[in-house]
């Protein structure tokens, strides 16, 4: 082998690299013990656990504060050694901590915690999801009536329908308001109330927001994301078996949507 041989040399490289990423010592290449500094691998193989577990805690900012540096740095520990870096840009780095949470219930101190981290990745998603003109009514005045039954409605893309087992929200904000307050120490939190809900995020220009789903209209909302047309939501609010007309109803949840620029566009199903 020549020093200007690339393919030996990307094969070193990767070498290197699976030997950093999966902190095993014996896949580095040979050369890297050259003059007896084996030492050096722990150097690199610590910084990229070390940058990892930084990025967890930019991405999951109140995460560490509810469950305090050592309950989270082990859970920091578990997840790098499980869940390398798969993308390009770090800023992604912890899209299956829930999973892992869920998985690992054993390194979670409270159950709520996990929804917590599900509420705080969500707010994350919708502030980096591409931008595009929320639906107007003037646009959905274009729909000739006829064409109304196939209608099917599309979410904007900053819109996440997240679905909660607790009422994390309290504590969420409690942190927040601390954040804007300046404060040093941490409030004392209120404690998690078991509240299976969904909670809607979504941004508006530079600015997130959220609020719980209105419970008779969370199915509705659910049946619109999975792509049912207008026809079909009727039919669903029919099933609720409440007193009003269900397209009322529908229409009703419809103008509320469109009101928080929660829906992104529309199309026709297939006849």
């Amino acid at each position: 082998m020549t020093r200007s041989d690339p393919t030996a040399l990307r094969a070193q490289q990767a070498a290197f690299q699976q030997a950093i990423v999966l902190q095993r010592d014996e896949l580095a290449p040979p050369w890297r013990t050259a003059g007896h500094r084996p030492s050096l691998l722990r150097v690199y193989q610590f910084a990229y656990t070390a940058r990892l577990a930084a990025a967890l805690r930019d991405n999951h900012a109140l995460l560490p504060r509810v469950m305090g540096d050592e309950a989270f740095d082990a859970l920091a520990a578990a997840y790098t050694q499980a869940e390398p870096s798969r993308h390009p840009s770090i800023r992604w780095y912890g899209h299956r901590l829930v999973d892992f949470m869920t998985v690992r219930d054993d390194l979670v101190p409270h159950p709520a915690l996990t929804d917590l981290a599900r509420m705080e990745w969500a707010l994350r998603t919708a502030f980096d999801a591409r931008d595009a003109d929320p639906l107007t009514p003037a646009a959905l005045g274009e729909v000739a009536p006829g064409d109304w039954p196939r209608l099917v409605f599309e979410l904007h893309p900053g819109v996440q329908l997240v679905p909660l087992d607790w009422a994390v929200e309290p504590v969420w904000q409690a942190l927040k308001d601390l954040e804007a307050a300046d404060g040093a120490d941490d409030p004392e939190l209120p404690e998690p109330q078991a509240h299976a809900h969904v909670l809607a995020v979504w941004r508006v220009g530079l600015d997130t927001r959220w609020r719980s789903v209105d419970p008779a209209q969370a199915p509705l909302l659910a049946a619109l994301q999975a792509g049912e047309p207008f026809s079909a939501l009727c039919e669903r609010a029919a099933q609720a078996g409440e007193d009003a007309d269900a397209a009322t109803r529908v229409v009703v949840a419809l103008q509320a949507w469109l009101a928080d620029g929660w829906l992104g566009g529309w199309r026709l199903a297939e006849a």
